[in-house]
């Protein structure tokens, strides 16, 4: 892989992992509603899920979605399915977290899930496998592809929760915090509409 070819990467890593979607709105709520360090399984889970996409879609699934686009809708549907409910959670949700045992943030295993069914994800990585691995050498460039997104996804989105949890004392007003709340819970469904279509 080309030093152009790679920085061209770590951009496309860069500007599709720090930009708003599902994770990057769901992490910034996280933050303000149980804080950072709360917060950090979440965003592990989002690295390791991802990555594990990324290489499935790298050794092939991406071209077998390609080949049967019902398969691919279907992950669609169910993606924005569980997005509506991940909304739902946190547009209903009334006071912060503070350890008690029924509000809790995502797990890392619910995150690295998550990105299965996680419509940006998916168009992220299926761009990203299509583009910039070098079919010579396909199998380390697959790698290098995985490699670079690790390096870059989990810094970009821990800025949403650190955001987040920066905004946890403004927002331990009860009526800030519910409008908070359903404001994020309308952006996590408006993340949904590109991705849809």
């Amino acid at each position: 892989m080309s030093v152009d070819t790679l920085l061209a990467l770590a951009l496309f890593a860069f500007a599709t992992s720090i930009t708003p979607g599902p994770n990057n709105m769901m992490l910034f709520a996280s933050g303000v509603n149980f804080g950072f360090r709360r917060t950090i399984p979440h965003m592990f889970g989002i690295g390791a899920g991802f990555l594990s996409l990324l290489i499935a879609v790298g050794l092939g699934l991406g071209a077998l979605l390609a080949a049967y686009p019902p398969a691919f809708v279907a992950l669609k549907v169910a993606g924005g399915l569980y997005l509506l409910w991940i909304a739902w959670k946190i547009g209903s949700s009334r006071s912060m977290g503070k350890g008690e045992a029924k509000a809790r943030p995502m797990t890392f295993l619910g995150a690295a899930a998550f990105q299965w069914v996680n419509p940006k994800a998916w168009v992220m990585a299926i761009t990203a496998m299509a583009v910039y691995p070098d079919p010579e050498q396909y199998a380390l460039t697959v790698s290098i592809v995985a490699l670079v997104f690790a390096a870059v996804n989990v810094p970009s989105v821990s800025t949403w929760a650190g955001f987040g949890s920066a905004l946890r004392e403004w927002l331990s007003v009860p009526v800030r915090l519910k409008w908070f709340n359903i404001t994020m819970a309308l952006l996590l469904v408006l993340s949904l509409w590109p991705m849809l279509k």
